[in-house]
């Protein structure tokens, strides 16, 4: 099926099932329950979800086939963003060519990046990708200002010229952004008694550019090209001995990467039309490093998984304030409930990230494969306890 095997298709078809239903299974709590709290089923943080999900695929195919490990690659998401900003404020406030404009800009910015540090390779290639990410801060914060905005951010305004679609509604507002007249922002609810779900328009784009990013994604992993980034990652010198110039696939492998990044800052730009110099920091490229490793690096679904766990702490963990933690335990006595919160507010609140420190620590040292190894080994697990073997160990003996 669309030129997969069996498992790659089963595994396309899982991930389609898990994000066409993600309004109805990211809210598995009542709305006016105790547990409302950790219900991410609304359209902001779940496309938060797919786009960061669809930087990390893009990260993975460089870092997890080719093993080189970039800290620059928050640039392209920050200029993808920039690009798709400025097609809204003087093309249209139609998504589609915002989103082409960040991919083609994106690439041409990895390919000029990629050419310079792909020269070196390990630390050496971190620190180069990581200087190129900082000079792009810099640049955006405060020498382009004129195409950047500098810290206010760029945005759209009533004053750009959009020559092919409309300066200001009828009643004077700026247009929103839409997919030939269908707003990004439009969202129907769904209410079954005390349970609501929320279907955005703009969720369900994110959430098919991320499913053909990883189709994509699926195809270059299983491909002679992706085969030669693995043998780059496994011994790229001996290679060279063989006579294979490595440095034009792992060049194709930072710029495929790179406008995955731009997709994913264009669909960011797409849902709320604001482009900022903080997307181009270094933290946000280190957030992707660890969506990447924490989800399983090399493997396919693994990054989706990184960056729904990173996304689900960063909006709902910190979120979680004393007053929250003091009505959960308000039926134990005054001083329990005062030690409980006491215990726990340090790691959740602004202290979120104690969390998430906490258990990539634990990944990396007990699951260095990441989620998708805690999967696998659970698996197979359940599968020896079902074995004929298993079974007849358990059936005593007549």
């Amino acid at each position: 099926m669309l030129g997969l095997g069996k498992k790659d298709t089963l595994l396309l078809l899982l991930v389609t099932a898990l994000t066409l239903c993600a309004p109805f299974l990211l809210n598995p709590f009542p709305v006016n329950g105790g547990l409302a709290q950790f219900n991410a089923g609304y359209p902001d943080l779940m496309q938060r979800f797919v786009i960061f999900g669809i930087f990390a695929i893009g990260f993975n195919i460089l870092f997890g086939l080719t093993g080189y490990l970039s800290f620059g690659h928050a640039a392209f998401l920050g200029a993808g963003s920039y690009a798709a900003v400025w097609m809204f404020k003087l093309l249209s406030m139609n998504v589609l060519p915002a989103i082409l404009l960040s991919v083609v800009i994106a690439g041409i910015f990895a390919l000029m990046i990629g050419y310079i540090s792909l020269r070196r390779s390990g630390i050496y290639f971190s620190i180069l990708t990581l200087a190129f990410a900082q000079m792009s801060f810099a640049l955006a914060y405060s020498v382009l200002t004129p195409i950047t905005n500098g810290e206010t951010g760029l945005q759209v305004t009533l004053s750009d010229p959009r020559i092919l679609g409309v300066t200001a509604n009828a009643d004077g507002s700026i247009p929103v952004t839409h997919l030939f007249g269908i707003e990004m922002r439009a969202t129907e609810v769904l209410r079954m008694g005390a349970w609501e779900f929320q279907f955005s328009a703009g969720y369900y784009l994110c959430a098919v550019m991320m499913l053909l990013a990883f189709y994509l994604a699926i195809r270059i992993f299983r491909s002679p090209f992706g085969m030669m980034l693995r043998a780059v990652k496994s011994n790229q010198q001996r290679l060279y001995y063989t006579g294979v110039n490595a440095r034009p696939y792992t060049l194709a492998a930072f710029v495929i990467s790179g406008m995955y990044a731009g997709l994913a800052g264009g669909l960011l730009a797409a849902m709320d039309p604001l482009a900022g110099a903080e997307r181009m920091q270094w933290t946000a490229s280190g957030e992707v490093v660890l969506m990447t490793i924490l989800g399983g690096a090399g493997t396919l679904i693994g990054p989706v998984l990184g960056a729904g766990v990173i996304k689900y702490f960063e909006n709902i963990f910190s979120k979680l304030n004393e007053n929250v933690l003091h009505g959960w335990f308000a039926f134990l006595p005054d001083g329990i409930e005062d030690v409980l919160v006491a215990v726990i507010y340090p790691f959740v609140g602004k202290g979120w990230h104690l969390t998430l420190g906490l258990m990539f620590m634990a990944v990396v040292i007990f699951l260095p494969g990441g989620l998708v190894e805690g999967g696998q080994r659970i698996t197979r697990l359940f599968r020896r306890g079902r074995s004929p073997e298993a079974q007849r160990r358990r059936t005593p003996a007549e």
